[in-house]
């Protein structure tokens, strides 16, 4: 059986999912190492990670955005989409997403939406729950990621000139103080 290469994630991936969920109004947050990227960390990887709400009517309009953005979703994809399955992988688009309704390490979306980031056109989980994810997720490659990622999150958050909440400090805040990155900041 001849393998196609996977091609690695670029940036200009993510303007192409980033586009197509606007336009079909998904609710939706990158993650995993793609979003750690588009934050300026210097790594690859081979898909684009895509935390995508549960809500009511997200699942169909994240098939519309996949199929505006050039994805071939046949009848299986489309059903574990729409049913909201915990973690959907598409290969048969011009690049790989993975779909995840459910991250490890992340309670919910609407909590994780509450500490993103946004730089310039991009909706971006937290760095913390980006690494949360990882850690939780228990995969050596995710582990492997971790020590390059942590020193990143020292970086970024030396940029930003304060630490990035974790899910708990967040929670622990007065709801006034819930959103603590500045979405300027990038």
């Amino acid at each position: 059986m001849k393998m196609t290469p996977r091609r690695e994630f670029h940036p200009l991936q993510a303007v192409e999912i980033a586009a197509a969920f606007e336009a079909e109004r998904v609710d939706y947050l990158f993650i995993g190492k793609g979003a750690a990227i588009l934050l300026g960390f210097p790594g690859t990887t081979q898909d684009v990670d895509v935390f995508v709400s549960k809500s009511p009517g997200n699942p169909d309009r994240i098939v519309r955005a996949l199929r505006r953005a050039g994805f071939e979703l046949d009848e299986s994809a489309s059903r574990e989409i729409r049913a909201a399955k915990d973690f959907v992988q598409i290969k048969s688009g011009p690049f790989d997403v993975d779909l995840v309704f459910a991250p490890d390490g992340i309670d919910s979306f609407a909590a994780a939406s509450a500490r993103s980031v946004q730089v310039e056109n991009f909706r971006i989980a937290n760095l913390q729950d980006i690494i949360a994810s990882k850690r939780a997720s228990g995969r050596r490659k995710d582990i492997a990621d971790l020590p390059m990622l942590e020193a990143f999150r020292e970086e970024y958050e030396k940029r930003l000139r304060r630490p990035l909440r974790s899910a708990a400090e967040t929670a622990a805040a007065r709801p006034a103080e819930s959103c603590d990155e500045d979405p300027a900041a990038g």
